[in-house]
């Protein structure tokens, strides 16, 4: 192919690339989806533009080094602190559950397709990712609570590592000019221990570079930009050139250890970066996509569907549900996390990669040996790229449709104001598992309330835009709590009646403004009001007072809704010993209003139910009243 139409190729797959962000956008759904259609079109299959001769030789450099780009974004995402919110399913996933999906969408393949061992092993090795190309965009539609995204985040960075890794460890058995199988588990070992240690030394010189080194004043956020890009690329060949395909884990590594550093210019990198993983991510899906033929995809038949099916309604269900047993997940989170694991990057990019090499292979071979090159190539291919087109457009799809369905999408709690009171608001409601996020104009608060790890808008709170973009149009609660009542009064004014949001709470620092907050219909704490009742109950009811300071410490109180038939007309007294040690019913609510239950009262379907007790048996007890026994 020549220059001139080569370009005018890569601009073209470019801007179909904007195009399917923006429609995806558009209709809130994965832009995945909209990518694989396009490559569809405009490869063999559709339009013809896009053939296996149209890059040549370079296609392998050009998709590993976005496979860089994309591997390490979605690293410099991923926060450390947010892996608190789920250690250990998080820790199972990228371990027992990487396990538990290579063996059993192995044994699938093999049992579906007859395929051989080696095969069904190596496809299952790339089938392990799920990987940040497919992940996030589904995040960015569905806004599940913080354990949920972190544990699915971390999962899809992690095994996009090890699948690659894993995948071309296999391969050499595969390969007949490969080295025969007995040093897999040290290769392994080497090409992961290799990227660990070029993602430490690349992490460690950019970071020296960004803090202690002059990038010129004026345009040091530009050099900061293209150092840390520059790192992730350099990073990727040099592990890359020492070992195959150790430059996925040495980005990764980088990634991380950057992202969670203290840099410079941090979130102009993360714009930047992002910016440059959607061009590269949209052109890197629309041109594999392109190579994919129909004959592939038919070579692996029914059997190829069945694999599909094992691998979604299967493997994925048994792994999510092993990895997060024990843990702080509801059942219907855990659902929806089964239902999320499409295939990515990884498995499409790798496998494109083998399937080539297996095919010139095929070429070079004669007779019997050449068919069953040829044969694994399209088994290869074909078996893959349709549990990535199956995955993304199912589940990728239908991602927000099911987390409403199980009603897996925490309502925003938005707290105007990032000053004391509200962060130590934002303190207690985020361990409680509300989805917060606090807006804060001064850029020193805005950093002290993201360094004490919580989601924060930059901007203006009496602005709509700052108000839309912090997520009040899902908001159930707004939360005006500056020390700027004529503020306060105007977030709430917006949160009522341009946003419609049904609890909107005030603090008025002037006792003289609590009428008019409330001639607004906003429910309104008084700070010198406040500071009373603290003091009354400390001596009044001093035992009760002490208990609910330290509720973060010893107990719990929570409302709950019962959505739970197997409740529906039992009696408190019943109900009772089904809840877990520790816990019990304080007060009950319906529409006649809120009363201390009596023993034979029947609770009924969307009740109110205010449980107090220890911190795990209010959690247990929220669990049993939300979710079938």
């Amino acid at each position: 192919m020549a220059a001139t139409d080569l370009i005018l190729l890569v601009a073209g797959i470019i801007a179909l690339g904007v195009l399917a962000q923006l429609l995806a956008n558009r209709l809130q759904v994965p832009s995945i989806i909209f990518y694989l259609i396009a490559g569809v079109a405009i490869g063999p299959e559709g339009l013809g533009y896009v053939t296996r001769t149209s890059f040549g030789d370079a296609l392998p450099a050009i998709v590993g080094l976005a496979v860089a780009i994309i591997v390490f974004e979605g690293a410099f995402h991923l926060k450390i602190d947010r892996l608190r919110e789920a250690p250990t399913a998080t820790l199972r996933l990228v371990t027992v559950g990487a396990a538990i999906a290579l063996v059993g969408t192995a044994v699938a393949v093999r049992l579906a397709l007859g395929t051989t061992w080696e095969l069904a092993f190596l496809i299952g090795a790339l089938l392990v990712a799920t990987g940040p190309t497919v992940i996030t965009p589904i995040l960015q539609v569905v806004p599940v609570r913080d354990r949920v995204a972190a544990a699915l985040e971390t999962e899809g960075i992690v095994n996009d590592v090890t699948a690659a890794i894993l995948a071309v460890v296999v391969f050499q058995v595969v390969s007949p000019e490969s080295r025969a199988a007995g040093g897999l588990l040290a290769d392994f070992t080497a090409r992961l221990g290799t990227g660990l240690l070029v993602g430490l030394l690349v992490a460690a010189v950019v970071y020296y570079l960004l803090r202690y080194i002059d990038l010129s004043p004026g345009r040091a956020p530009q050099n900061a930009r293209l150092l840390v890009l520059a790192g992730a690329l350099v990073a990727f060949a040099i592990a890359n050139y020492q070992r195959g395909e150790a430059g996925v884990a040495a980005v990764a590594t980088a990634g991380v250890l950057l992202g969670n550093a203290d840099v410079p210019y941090e979130a102009e990198i993360e714009a930047f970066k992002g910016d440059i993983t959607l061009l590269v991510l949209s052109f890197v899906f629309i041109a594999l996509a392109a190579l994919v033929s129909f004959d592939a995809l038919a070579t692996v038949g029914l059997g190829g569907l069945a694999v599909v099916v094992a691998v979604a309604l299967v493997v994925r269900p048994l792994l999510v549900f092993v990895s997060t047993v024990g843990g702080r997940f509801t059942v219907r989170e855990r659902i929806f996390m089964s239902g999320v694991g499409p295939r990515g990057i990884i498995p499409a990019s790798v496998a494109t990669l083998f399937a080539v090499d297996l095919q010139n292979l095929a070429d070079a071979a004669t007779g019997a040996e050449a068919a069953r090159l040829a044969g694994q190539a399209d088994l290869l291919v074909g078996t893959v790229f349709l549990v990535i087109f199956v995955t993304v457009a199912l589940e990728g799809g239908l991602a927000r449709y099911i987390a409403e369905y199980l009603d897996v999408i925490p309502m925003r709690v938005i707290i105007v104001g990032g000053g004391q009171v509200g962060r130590a608001l934002a303190d207690r409601l985020v361990d409680r598992g509300e989805n917060v996020v606090i807006v804060e104009s001064e850029e020193e608060m805005v950093e002290y309330a993201r360094n004490a790890g919580f989601s924060v808008e930059w901007g203006d709170g009496t602005d709509t835009e700052v108000l839309r973009s912090a997520g009040a149009e899902n908001a159930k609660i707004v939360v005006a709590a500056t020390g700027d009542d004529d503020a306060n009064l105007l977030v709430s004014q917006l949160a009522a009646s341009k946003f419609g949001v049904e609890q909107v709470y005030a603090r008025a620092n002037n006792p003289d403004n609590v009428e008019a907050f409330e001639d607004l219909g906003v429910r309104t704490i008084s700070s010198s009001m406040a500071a009373a009742w603290a003091i009354d109950n400390q001596i009044e009811r001093p035992s009760l007072a002490n208990w609910m300071n330290d509720l973060d410490r010893v107990g719990d109180v929570q409302e709950v809704e019962v959505d739970n038939p197997d409740l529906d007309g039992k009696t408190v007294r019943e109900v009772g010993p089904m809840l877990p040690e520790g816990c019990l019913i304080v007060l009950l609510q319906r529409e006649e209003g809120v009363r201390v239950p009596a023993a034979d009262d029947e609770i009924q379907l969307g009740d109110r139910l205010t449980l107090v007790g220890s911190r795990e048996g209010v959690q247990e007890g929220m669990t049993l009243c939300e979710t079938t026994v």
